[in-house]
């Protein structure tokens, strides 16, 4: 069985998922829902991989990715449908618990199937690959959700949402056989104690939820900043997709870096990148500077998440793979959980601009922390 098809199952799994975070939080608008309410209503997608996602990662780890994939696209096929018969705010709810639950499991198996079909030599390149694919389906649900709710209206656009998810139900329908199994002997020895006692595996879950809280608040905030200099919409548009497309550079060139830098030390610089561009993006009020900004940081944060799968799964146990990759899930959504009140609170106190300024010292924090010690002579 090619890679091929994990990225492909990857791009098709994610998209009507990332199509459902905007879809859902457009249509509590809709139905008039507060802000607040919007805000709970993007925490709920967190709740279960948060829960649930070494729990996941051990399913994985027995069964193979096959079946957690393709019971999460059911579960996310049932869980749209859910709006599309129930026009309530209630059922958005459903929904996006739902697809939280879906996202526990195949985030997990995906990853984990990526490591396993890959030798060490290659998997930089098909991590980065893997980190591509996720960024396109980022780009590609919302842009998905937008032109169905103008031309269809949000019932509808939850519905074809739905029939999105039977694309990968089918691929892994037909071929999901050749796809490696899972662990067929005893169960290996450990937990997750033991895990987390890794100095290695603490300093990457560390890093990893630094970088994840500092990509929140860009994804969040930099809308909201634009909105305050005067940006137009399309404006703050450009901006937030110029964030993406730095993946595609780092899909060139990561390899090359990594084998010269090592993951780590790249990983360092990854973290210093990202905090260097967001110093000065309080003091830029041009959509070029921003642009720019939002490129630099790009180029930080899609360089350092591949590199932070890559290592949990190098530091997991043999057989537990899964279940390495499903801790770190979970810290990266305790942070989505937990990043949006603090920095929600410290916005409503200080205003947009300091944010910028205190998620600097933090991803700066997280490259110290990265930064590999120095070998003894």
């Amino acid at each position: 069985m090619s890679i091929n098809f994990a990225f492909a199952l990857t791009l098709f799994t994610f998209l009507p998922v990332n199509a459902a975070r905007v879809l859902l939080a457009l249509y509590a608008l809709e139905l008039g829902a507060q802000p607040l309410a919007v805000g709970f209503l993007t925490a709920t997608f967190s709740l279960f991989p948060m829960m649930l996602a070494v729990y996941a990662g051990k399913i994985t780890d027995r069964v193979g990715a096959r079946w957690p994939v393709f019971g999460g696209t059911v579960i996310v096929l049932c869980g749209m449908l859910v709006p599309y018969f129930a026009r309530s705010l209630s059922a958005l709810y459903i929904a996006a618990a739902m697809n939280g639950l879906a996202f526990a499991f195949f985030s997990v198996s995906l990853q984990n199937l990526i490591g396993l079909m890959s030798t060490p030599h290659q998997r930089p390149q098909q991590f980065s690959t893997f980190s591509l694919m996720v960024a396109m389906a980022n780009f590609a649900g919302p842009l998905f959700a937008g032109f169905t709710i103008d031309r269809s209206g949000y019932g509808v656009a939850c519905l074809y949402v739905a029939l999105f998810a039977i694309i990968p139900m089918v691929m892994l329908a037909g071929w999901g056989g050749r796809l490696p199994g899972g662990t067929s002997g005893p169960k290996p020895a450990g937990s997750v104690r033991e895990t987390l006692a890794d100095p290695a595996v603490r300093k990457t879950l560390a890093t990893g939820g630094l970088l994840m809280a500092g990509q929140d608040l860009f994804q969040t905030y930099m809308p909201v900043y634009g909105h305050s200099i005067g940006l137009s919409a399309s404006a703050i548009g450009v901006v937030l997709g110029t964030f993406a497309s730095a993946a595609f550079v780092v899909q060139i060139v990561i390899r090359r870096l990594i084998a010269r830098f090592s993951a780590e030390l790249l990983l360092t610089y990854t973290l210093y990148i990202a905090a260097a561009s967001f110093i000065f993006i309080p003091f830029s009020h041009s959509a070029t500077v921003l642009t720019l900004l939002a490129f630099m940081f790009g180029l930080g944060i899609c360089c350092g998440q591949p590199i932070i799968t890559m290592l949990m799964f190098s530091h997991s146990t043999e057989g537990r793979s899964g279940e390495a990759l499903g801790l770190r899930i979970t810290v990266n959504h305790l942070t989505r959980v937990v990043s949006p009140v603090v920095f929600g609170s410290l916005a409503s106190a200080f205003g947009v601009s300091p944010l910028f300024w205190i998620s600097a010292v933090l991803l700066s924090a997280g490259g110290t922390i990265a930064r590999p010690k120095p070998t003894k002579n």
